[in-house]
């Protein structure tokens, strides 16, 4: 009977760390598996949906929206992209990406829709601004940001 107990207290023993080691082979199987998938990465190119492209901007780009959008532009905007809108805010080098340059053509070929969705949106570092700013208010800025256009130095 004594023995018949010890044989069985260690055939549970064995069973026991049979589950240990399975657990532990499972855990490392996944843990190696997940260090060599390659998750996919943020892109380098932002690129908005297709639809984005053909929105357009429903505020007219007068002296009054240029004056509200750079107004709206000194506070939410000017500690990234820099007071020219050259990406050289004083908070730019505390990034991880440097900001856009709106000044550069590449930049100002995109659509109206194209910012306004980005805005919206944002892509780390850059917040959304969708519950930030109002739509017009959005569009405002957008209409600053064109003024910038080629005033790089």
């Amino acid at each position: 009977m004594l023995l018949t107990r010890k044989i069985n207290k260690m055939k549970k023993i064995m069973q026991i760390s049979k589950m240990k080691l399975s657990a532990f082979i499972i855990t490392g199987t996944v843990a190696l598996l997940l260090a060599f998938i390659p998750f996919p990465q943020q892109s380098k190119v932002w690129t908005a949906p297709p639809a984005a492209e053909k929105v357009t901007n429903p505020v007219a780009s007068d002296a009054n929206s240029l004056s509200a959008g750079k107004s709206i532009y000194k506070k939410s905007c000017i500690d990234c992209h820099g007071a020219k809108g050259k990406g050289d805010g004083p908070k730019s080098a505390d990034l991880d990406k440097n900001p856009q340059d709106f000044t550069k053509a590449e930049f100002q070929k995109q659509t109206d829709g194209v910012l306004f969705w980005k805005i919206n949106e944002g892509r780390k570092p850059m917040p959304s601004f969708k519950n930030e700013l109002t739509k017009d208010q959005r569009w405002q800025v957008i209409n600053y940001i064109r003024s910038l256009r080629g005033k790089a130095v």
